[in-house]
């Protein structure tokens, strides 16, 4: 079959790599995002996708929009049998699903339909899940509604970031990904109906989601800590009104109780926070403009004491 692969960042990296390699099923091109300003400088740079493409000498389109009736034209003279989308981060048209005779078919991160959306694993690890998978399903004109393929479960544990877990994730979805397509080329493909009874939302994260309310349990606090690591990281004002963020990058829980928002002690593994229930000590963070370091030196190198707020 000669697949038309679609999709953009880390999560699609080893679906691609995978199907690169297998004989009988060339990848006709990759579509990805355009590059995008990144870093200090802001300097234009690709995509994983798209590097990974570059390195395995794949085809490569960036088109700002993939529906333009332009790029649809030229995707459809590369005479695709099936469409793969994966992390891509646009919605495609009917015009683009109606190309490949076999559809078109997409990883998901996560057991469908639960947490449909742009940030499935991020809000999946932040509302403190204790499991998540892969699914493959159809595409259809309704995000992340269409009829399942296959669906593999993998535990969240409680070491994990959205980060680690993504990472995870990717594997296995390439895995599931290649037995869907010798499935689809068998001609006995599973199709399951999604239960919309059952669908929740996963909606894409802004900045203001990683801001901390410390009037929370401290245990949901750990979870959007873990789930919001690396983007948009959890943040927070920085004590002894400074009017700069302090990012935190690493909690534990511990069973003191004290006003939300108030250091309580800051001991050998650094600062302990009240929160609504319980209370947070903070064994990694990033003051604003400055490197990640460990709690304990953060109250060294900032003079931070008991009675201090933050927040």
């Amino acid at each position: 079959m000669r697949i038309l692969y679609i999709g953009s960042g880390s999560l699609a990296c080893p679906a691609l790599r995978e199907l690169a390699t297998r004989p009988g099923d060339p990848v006709v091109a990759v579509v990805t995002q355009p590059d995008r300003p990144s870093g200090r400088h802001r300097m234009l740079t690709a995509c994983p996708v798209k590097q990974l493409a570059l390195r395995v000498g794949l085809p490569v389109r960036s088109p700002e929009r993939v529906g333009d009736p332009a790029e649809i034209e030229a995707l459809k003279a590369l005479a695709p049998d099936l469409i793969v989308v994966a992390d891509y981060g646009q919605f495609l048209k009917p015009a683009l699903l109606a190309l490949p005779p076999k559809g078109a078919i997409n990883i998901h991160p996560s057991l469908l339909p639960r947490y449909r959306g742009a940030a499935p694993v991020q809000w999946a690890v932040a509302n403190g899940e204790t499991e998540t998978g892969i699914t493959i399903l159809y595409v259809t004109d309704k995000m992340d509604a269409g009829d399942i393929i296959l669906q593999e479960k993998v535990p969240i544990r409680d070491e994990h970031t959205a980060a680690m877990l993504t990472s995870l994730l990717a594997e296995l979805g390439a895995t599931l990904l290649v037995r869907a397509v010798e499935l689809i080329r068998s001609g006995h493909v599973p199709r399951l109906p999604q239960d919309e009874s059952l669908a929740t939302l996963a909606p894409k994260l802004t900045k203001e989601d990683g801001r901390l309310d410390w009037s929370r349990p401290a245990e949901i606090l750990r979870h959007r800590i873990r789930g919001f690591t690396p983007w948009p990281g959890c943040f927070t004002e920085s004590p002894k009104g400074s009017g700069h963020l302090l990012r935190l990058l690493m909690a534990r829980v511990e069973p003191v109780t004290g006003e939300p928002g108030l250091v309580l002690e800051c001991g050998p593994d650094g600062p302990l926070i009240a929160c609504g229930q319980k209370s947070l000590r903070l064994l990694e963070v990033q003051p604003e403009g400055r490197k990640p370091m460990s709690g304990a030196d953060y109250v060294r190198g900032y003079r931070l004491q008991g009675g201090d707020r933050i927040g």
